[in-house]
């Protein structure tokens, strides 16, 4: 039997002992920063409780939440479809594809280019990462701005959409998609004469050595990553927007004719409608002459928050300052000119 210590210096009773004294282990002083750091947590949830919870389910709130969640939800499947395209173009198609199917020279590439945005489905989020993989495999910057503006506004889907929006009236689909393509087409040649390197850096795409699969997969990551940033950034300002325009105010406005264009106009680009569905809300607005509403589908797949965004986190802000500005009066002038002409 082992013999017990008495030493008071030591910490042990006994040295075969298992069981360790009470104060083992343990600090000199008592420490109490444990329950009152969650006395504080439990204060400030029920604080929290009784003063926020009533903000959080007014009727703007709901409302902004749900026109947020709307746009980023119905644009997602759509910038995931584009991202893919853009994708496989990068990984699948060669270079040289591109100098065969497209006219040598610049000024027949763009309405080739144009023309070939109404056999694409898609909506505007998908046509700017499609738009990026073109110039960055050889396409003329002119070719692929006019197909980033007509594949949005003259596909099938689209037009479709529109007979459905607005039945009896086969003049609203013949002009949206006059108006539409005449636009993509103006601005692409615009931009080939006046446009500068400068102002449009082709976008750099990652390059891998590796399987086409590897690089799909790549160049997927790299712009879904890049433009749905973009794309909530411009869901954030479209909804805040939407909930701040009193309804009152349209209905007063679309009186004035000209002035109901312009309106229309500005509001396609603040409630930033997906292409596929904005000819449903352009037909609900009953206040509003048939001109200012085919501004609204004219405007909207080309110029809205959410695209504007996507431009400039795409292309670059230089870009944007100046891309937007002359898209959205030549879509304005143009849309009036159809009107005119066939409504």
């Amino acid at each position: 039997m082992s013999e017990l210590r008495t030493d008071p210096r030591s910490p042990w009773a006994d040295e075969d002992a298992t069981v360790p004294p009470d104060s083992w282990g343990r600090g000199t002083g008592p420490k109490h920063t444990l329950p009152w750091g969650f006395a504080l947590v439990v204060v400030l949830l029920v604080v929290g409780r009784f003063t926020l919870a009533p903000h959080l389910t007014a009727p703007a709130l709901q409302t902004w939440a749900t026109i947020f969640v709307a746009i980023c939800v119905q644009a997602l499947p759509f910038l995931v479809f584009g991202v893919a395209l853009s994708a496989a173009i990068t990984a699948f198609v060669p270079a040289s594809f591109w100098t065969r199917a497209l006219p040598r020279h610049p000024a027949a590439a763009v309405p080739v280019a144009g023309m070939a945005g109404a056999v694409l489905p898609g909506c505007e989020c998908a046509s700017v990462p499609v738009a990026s993989g073109l110039m960055a495999r050889g396409v003329p910057p002119a070719a692929a701005l006019a197909f980033l503006l007509a594949s949005p506004a003259i596909n099938p889907i689209v037009l479709v959409a529109t007979a459905v929006a607005f039945p009896g009236q086969p003049l609203m689909v013949v002009s949206r998609f006059g108006a539409s393509l005449a636009v993509a087409v103006l601005v692409g040649w615009l931009w080939l004469r006046f446009g500068r390197s400068e102002w449009l850096p082709i976008p750099s795409r990652p390059h891998g050595d590796g399987p086409k699969w590897a690089r799909f997969g790549e160049a997927m990551r790299h712009d879904l990553l890049h433009a749905g940033g973009f794309l909530i950034v411009g869901g954030l300002a479209a909804a805040t927007l939407n909930v701040m325009v009193p309804r009152e105010w349209l209905a007063a406005l679309a009186e004035v004719p000209w002035l109901a264009v312009v309106v229309m106009a500005l509001l396609a680009v603040l409630l930033s409608i997906c292409s596929e569905a904005d000819a449903f809300v352009a037909a609900s607005m009953t206040a509003f002459s048939p001109t200012a509403k085919l501004a609204f589908l004219v405007v909207g797949p080309m110029v809205d928050l959410k695209l504007i965004a996507l431009q400039a986190g795409t292309f670059g802000r230089a870009f944007a300052l100046r891309f937007v500005p002359l898209t959205f009066v030549l879509a304005v002038l143009v849309s009036v000119l159809f009107g005119w002409l066939l409504l």
